[in-house]
């Protein structure tokens, strides 16, 4: 039995705001805004709802209006910051989406990485009880306070996604890796607890491990797990019709292209541009765009990489 993709909803905002007219590109120091200009970022998308728990189920919704049916679970990727603390984000998606037949809980702490983790959790989860017929995975990206400029990261723009992974769908998931490294658990943070959230700002405690460190590990960590897949799904990389990652720079696309021998798909660099940096919906809005370009057929593979600042890598092989 195979398992696979049942069907994807991308909830994107009609409003975009370019990079240099976001409000706190004025105040920025030299060097911080020459960064946000080379991202390749050039606008964001922005909604008027500030809070991450309501777009999600709205995505939910929307998607199960498009394509009916009664999720046995509810995996939400985990937001950058919670919209409430002792409360529960994901029971109030269950709530507003009216998924009242399904176990909902958070996948959290991975990042960008989550959606990966969540899409082959659901596999797993379908893989064990053959009672369960359908998960729906959910998450939306806002930035953790007001700033949208994530120095020396990316961009942050306003989306959701709900997606949901079934028995016999496709595309199929072929082959999966993920690792995480807990050693730089503490390269960034926010400091919530003495701030109105208005006031927060993440901080990155070492540019240059994050720059340098982190991004040694990243290319030696998704390298080999790209090799893993590929040898896990019995094929070689010329067999891989499209590579996607997530969106944060430009300049990320030529590095892994390089390192990988894989060209990064230009749909990733167009939703860049124009949306920004969405988390953990990035690889989701790739994957979505790229099954309704028409430009894939059945039997094609598509390979998906994903990695976060928490040091959290994920690689998929998925086949149309």
């Amino acid at each position: 039995m195979s398992f696979g993709i049942g069907s994807i909803h991308c909830l994107l905002p009609d409003t975009k705001v370019a990079l240099e007219d976001l409000p706190e590109f004025g105040m920025l120091e030299p060097d911080v805004a020459e960064f946000a200009r080379n991202t390749g970022v050039r606008t964001v998308g922005i909604f008027d709802a500030t809070r991450q728990a309501p777009l999600a189920a709205q995505a939910c919704r929307e998607l199960f209006t498009a394509h009916p049916g009664e999720p046995d679970i509810l995996l939400l990727v985990g937001p950058r910051a919670p919209d409430v603390l002792l409360g529960s984000d994901v029971g109030q998606v269950q709530s507003e989406a009216g998924l009242a037949s399904a176990f909902a809980f958070t996948v959290d702490g991975l990042g960008c990485t989550g959606s990966s983790a969540a899409w082959a959790l659901a596999r797993d989860l379908l893989a064990a009880d053959p009672a369960r017929e359908q998960v729906v995975i959910a998450h939306a990206s806002r930035p953790t306070g007001v700033d949208r400029i994530r120095f020396p990261v990316t961009v942050v723009g306003d989306a959701a996604f709900a997606m949901t992974m079934v028995r016999g769908g496709r595309p199929v998931l072929r082959a999966h890796r993920q690792e995480t490294d807990g050693s730089f658990h503490d390269l960034f943070r926010v400091d919530y607890k003495e701030a109105a959230w208005y006031e927060w700002r993440e901080v990155c405690e070492d540019p240059a491990r994050y720059r340098f460190g982190l991004a040694t590990v990243s290319s030696r960590k998704l390298g080999a797990m790209v090799e893993q897949v590929l040898a896990e799904a019995g094929v070689d990389r010329t067999r891989v019709k499209a590579t996607l990652m997530q969106n944060v720079t430009s300049a990320a696309y030529d590095f892994y292209t390089t390192l990988l021998g894989l060209p990064i798909h230009p749909v990733c660099g167009e939703h860049l541009v124009q949306y920004g940096h969405l988390g953990a919906m990035d690889v989701v809005l790739n994957l979505s765009a790229l099954l309704t370009s028409g430009e894939l057929e059945q039997g094609d593979l598509v390979l998906v990489l994903n990695n976060s600042p928490v040091a959290a890598w994920a690689v998929t092989l998925w086949e149309i």
